[in-house]
Parts: C-alpha cells; sequence; structure tokens
C-alpha cells in the first residue's frame, strides 16, 4: 500500500496519532499496566482492488448477527477481530436506520462447550474492561473519490466493549456448528466483508509483545531465530519489545540465551543507556519464554507473531492460537512457501516498515472441527441391567431426524481450528474407510474409499491437491470435499460454500473404525457412530501481507513451485499464409 490519508496527520514521535486520526485501544495484559496499543487505519487510494464492480451502496443493508439486547462484556478480541466487530456495529446502525423496527433472532439458548478464553488484563482490571473503542471522524473530504461503504466506515463509531462482541451470546464460547443456517451465512458474510476491507488498508499500530516461532531443532533457523532476536531487544529500537522465545530455545546452546543478554547489557552500557549497577532484571525481563497454554487461554499477550519456517511453521502457529491469532508474518525459510511471504535476507527493512508504516492483513478461512461421540443407548428389550439385544442404530436416521431434548445421541469430545484441511482416513486398518458424508440436514452420499479430505482454501494446494482436488484461490469462501482413492468411477471432487455444516461420521455397521486428523498434528480414532462436524470458523488466520501483492502472488507461487500450466512454448518460426 502506498500513501497516507493526504488529510491525515503524521504520528508523533513516541508513536501516538493525531486527535482526528482512527483509533482503537483495547485491553492490555496484566503486564502492561500502562500499555495502550494504537491503531491508525489508512485507505489507499491507489489500491488496484478497488474497482467499480465492489462498490456498495451508502444506503446498503448490513445484515447483523448479534443480538440487540444481550450485552456481555468480553476483552478477547485481538486487534483484527475488533475490526470485525466495529464493523458489525457500523452495519448494526445502517440496517437500525433502515428498518428501525427490525428485530433479530434470539440465539443465547445456543451454549459453547469450550473453555473461556482468559481476559486480558484479569478481573482486577473491570475499569479498563469498559474502556471504548472509537472510530475518530476525520476533517471532512471534498473528493468524491473513494468507495461509498469506505465513506460510512469512517463515520464516527463510539461503542463500549460490552456492545461488541461477535455473537451476542451468553458467553463466547459459542462454536459456528451451533449457529442456525442464517447465523452461519451472516457469521461468513462477515468475516469475508471485513477480508475485503483490510485488503485496501493498511494498519498501523503499536508492538510491544512480539512473539517469536520456528524449528527449535533446526541447527539453520537456530541462529536465523538467535540474529532476529538480539535485533528487535537491540538499543538501537525506538520500541522498547518484550520477545517470546519457545521454551526449548532457552537451554539450546545455538540460541546461547545467557550470552545473548551478555551481548546486550554490553551494548546498552556502551551506549549509555545502562550502567554497571542496572539490575540484570532490566534486560532479562524483556525475553520469555511462552507456552501452548498462554496462546489458547491468553493470546491477547502478544501483539505480532513471526515465524520462521516454512508453511508448516505457519500451520503450527495456528495449531497454537486455536481461538484468537495475533497478526502472523512469515519469513520464507522452508521449502514449499505458499504462506510465507517475506524473505529473511531483508528481515530490518519489513519489519521496520511493518512496525513503523504499517502492515496489510489477509483474513484466511478456518474451519471448525468437533468430534462428536456416540452415546450408548438401550433398546425396548432390554432391562434395567442391560441384558438383551442391543438396539439397532442407524448413523443417517440419527443425523438427519428429530432428536429429543431428553435423549442426546452424541456428546461433543474436541474442537480444533484448522487452516489446511481435516482428513478423515482408514488409519491403520487394511480395508476401505466406510464414510457417511452429510451437509446440513441432508445426507449427501456414502463413500468407501482410503479417506477423505475437507480441505480450506489455503489448504488446496497440500493434501487435497494430492487426492486430486481442485486448486483454489486462498479468497475463495469455499470447502473442498475430495475422496481419497475412492473405490468408484464417479466420485469427483466437489467445492460447497463456507455457509454449510458437514458432517463425516462412520457407520454403526461398519466393519472397522477410522481415524480424523487436524491439519495432520491431532489425530484421533473414530468408532462406529461417530462423527465429525466441519463449519467454517469464525476465528479467521490473519496473514500480514507484502505490499502490492496478492492475488498474481498466488498464482506465480502455483506456477513457480508447482509447476502449473509449464510446457514448452510451441514453435512459430518460419511459419506464414497459406497460399490459396
Amino acid at each position: 500500500m502506498s500513501g497516507h490519508d493526504p488529510h491525515a496527520r503524521a504520528p508523533s514521535q513516541d508513536g501516538s496519532c493525531a486527535s482526528r486520526t482512527k483509533h482503537v485501544h483495547y485491553d492490555e495484559d496484566a503486564v502492561s499496566d500502562d500499555d495502550k496499543r494504537e491503531v491508525e487505519v489508512t485507505f489507499d487510494p491507489t489500491s488496484p482492488y478497488r474497482r467499480k464492480s465492489s462498490l456498495v451502496p451508502s444506503d446498503h443493508v448490513y445484515t447483523n448477527l448479534a443480538h440487540q439486547h444481550t450485552k456481555k462484556s468480553f476483552s478477547s478480541d485481538c486487534l483484527v477481530h475488533q475490526f470485525l466487530e466495529c464493523h458489525k456495529v457500523d452495519a448494526k446502525s445502517h440496517n437500525h436506520a433502515k428498518h428501525p423496527k427490525a428485530t433479530h433472532e434470539d440465539v443465547t439458548t445456543e451454549m459453547g462447550l469450550a473453555s473461556l478464553v482468559e481476559s486480558k488484563g484479569g478481573h482486577e482490571k473491570e475499569t479498563k474492561r469498559a474502556q471504548r473503542i472509537s472510530f475518530v471522524e476525520p476533517e471532512s473530504d471534498s473528493s468524491n473519490s473513494g468507495q461509498l461503504d469506505e465513506k460510512s466506515w469512517k463515520s464516527t463509531v463510539s461503542k463500549s466493549r460490552s456492545e461488541l462482541d461477535l455473537v451476542g451470546l451468553e458467553h463466547e464460547g459459542i462454536h459456528s456448528r451451533l449457529l442456525t443456517k442464517k447465523q452461519l451465512t451472516e457469521m461468513a458474510w462477515g468475516v469475508r466483508e471485513l477480508s475485503r476491507r483490510l485488503g485496501m488498508v493498511r494498519l498501523k499500530f503499536r508492538v510491544e509483545n512480539v512473539f517469536l516461532l520456528t524449528k527449535p531443532y533446526d541447527d539453520d533457523l537456530i541462529p536465523k531465530t538467535r540474529e532476529l532476536a538480539r535485533w528487535l531487544l537491540s538499543q538501537e529500537r525506538r520500541t522498547r519489545y518484550t520477545v517470546y522465545i519457545q521454551h526449548a530455545l532457552k537451554d539450546n546452546a545455538h540460541f546461547d540465551l545467557p550470552g545473548l543478554l551478555k551481548e546486550l547489557r554490553a551494548e546498552y552500557i556502551e551506549s549509555g543507556e545502562m550502567n554497571q549497577d542496572t539490575p540484570a532484571e532490566v534486560l532479562d525481563h524483556r525475553i520469555r519464554t511462552w507456552t501452548e497454554d498462554m496462546c489458547r487461554k491468553r493470546p491477547h499477550t502478544f501483539d505480532f507473531i513471526i515465524t520462521l519456517g516454512g508453511d508448516g511453521t505457519v500451520l503450527y502457529a495456528s495449531w497454537l492460537f486455536q481461538r484468537i491469532v495475533p497478526p502472523v508474518l512469515s519469513f520464507a525459510l522452508g521449502s514449499l512457501g505458499f504462506l510465507t511471504k517475506f524473505d529473511f535476507s531483508d528481515y530490518q527493512e519489513s519489519l521496520t516498515t511493518a512496525f513503523t508504516e504499517g502492515v496489510t492483513v489477509s483474513l484466511r478461512l478456518r474451519f471448525e472441527g468437533t468430534i462428536m461421540r456416540s452415546q450408548d443407548r438401550k433398546s425396548a428389550l432390554q432391562d434395567a441391567n442391560g441384558n438383551g439385544p442391543p438396539p439397532t442404530r442407524d448413523l443417517v436416521e440419527e443425523l438427519i431426524g428429530e432428536e429429543k431434548e431428553d435423549d442426546r445421541t452424541h456428546k461433543p469430545d474436541g474442537t480444533y481450528e484448522i487452516l489446511n484441511e481435516i482428513v478423515i482416513d482408514r488409519g491403520p486398518n487394511p480395508t476401505l474407510a466406510n464414510i457417511e458424508i452429510f451437509g446440513d440436514d441432508e445426507h449427501f452420499t456414502s463413500v468407501l474409499a482410503d479417506g477423505v479430505v475437507v480441505s480450506t482454501p489455503t489448504g488446496s494446494t497440500a493434501y487435497n491437491l494430492a487426492a486430486g482436488g481442485s486448486l483454489c484461490h486462498p479468497e475463495n469462501p469455499v470447502m473442498l470435499l475430495t475422496a481419497i482413492c475412492a473405490h468408484t468411477l464417479s466420485f469427483r471432487p466437489i467445492i460447497l460454500p463456507d455457509t454449510i455444516v458437514l458432517r463425516l461420521g462412520v457407520p454403526y455397521n461398519s466393519r472397522t473404525s477410522s481415524w480424523a486428523s487436524f491439519d495432520g498434528r491431532k489425530r484421533i480414532e473414530l468408532q462406529p457412530g461417530d462423527y465429525v462436524t466441519i463449519s467454517a470458523s469464525r476465528f479467521p488466520f490473519a496473514s500480514v501481507q507484502p505490499q502490492g501483492r496478492r492475488s498474481e502472488d498466488w498464482v506465480n507461487s502455483i506456477s513457480g513451485k508447482l509447476g502449473w500450466n509449464t510446457r514448452q512454448k510451441q514453435k512459430n518460426e518460419g511459419y506464414k499464409k497459406w497460399d490459396k
């Protein structure tokens, strides 16, 4: 992205922005009492993606998912998700202005089952939890250029955190599989709309806590990780960053944490910022280790994620942050690199630009997969002790038929957010897997195959490609369903909308069990009667993109790394028109 708003003032030396520039303030981690993150949103009038076909009328009525009367305060949304909430608040104002008597369906009875994400700052900061998120309206612009919906997005919005939760439910553990068709459609539409908007802006915000992720046992990457950590902690940086590293690096001889701290201390003493009497804890507290529990329960501890590795390292970042994902900037130090867009040799320039001029964020669709376990049931012919013939059960009937409130056939047993794909396969069994496939409340088909891949657009170039599935641009809001070695001549890969809830299960009369894997990390056995629900997640993956490259970058990737449509050019020398 180039250029800032011509009417916006330059940021002050302390990193803050002028009063009429957009700001987003959100709650801070408990370890930083004086930390106030500030965000500047800059629209780029020269963006090549601002075409007329994407204009939205100023009186367009936006859908809204939140229940207008339910207000519950949460402070677990990251930078990007706060924009989603503000977008929904803006949409609500449009909808109310157009239809002041419009009502919304109450979904407060649909409760989630996952543990709550710990609110940033803890209970002791209840006063800061009500901190307001405000968009300060810029000075009037006499120019008529720009999209109409962009102008509405710049209008003044001021809502408390209690009015900005995504679904307006009693707690934020709600899963997308529990949403109604209308709610799921509106949620998916909201994420797509936000992604489109973020593609036209640059987000400039204050970064203080940096999360480093690499392969801790790769001798080539550890020195690079150490070099990056030293650069971030150097006294030459205007911002005093706190760097979080993997626990495995703490005692790694190649990383040499004690030596790194000694080098930094000498540098600070030489510059005069410290002296020999300065306590060692001053620097020691600025390099810490992270745990998986922190990533899942306190994602707001981190402002920015930097990965050093390949696509697998990026997938691991997605796996670590099962809910909220801070913006991820990935350096290409792996093999293919569909998700790694930055060259490490230019890391100083790339990070300086990202921290001082802002970043462009792409929201990549993730799936939410939930294991559903079959519950034991008694037949009418069995006595109180369970003696007698077992009941005859049919998975198709149980999933598309009506379920009584007091007779649940299945219960959830773990939910996972994935970026690439969910695979149901035969595992170590020598026979083919028997899999029933459902979409919403319909039974699609039964398949005998080595397995089935349900892929996101991001994962279309991974296992889905190897199984014969379609290549799909990552901005497409779809789900790709591909069979692995199906024992039929007619099973073709299909592409489904992201507003559908898929269910893949093992029928009760299956000869063997099947296995489910989530981004290749979690592998779980599915017994006959168990199934997996797959739906679009409300927690997308925020990937930082290089400036000026989006669609063409993906096409270049599949051409250069996969050899897409690569062939020798046809000769035409010496050819001329035929003589009649």
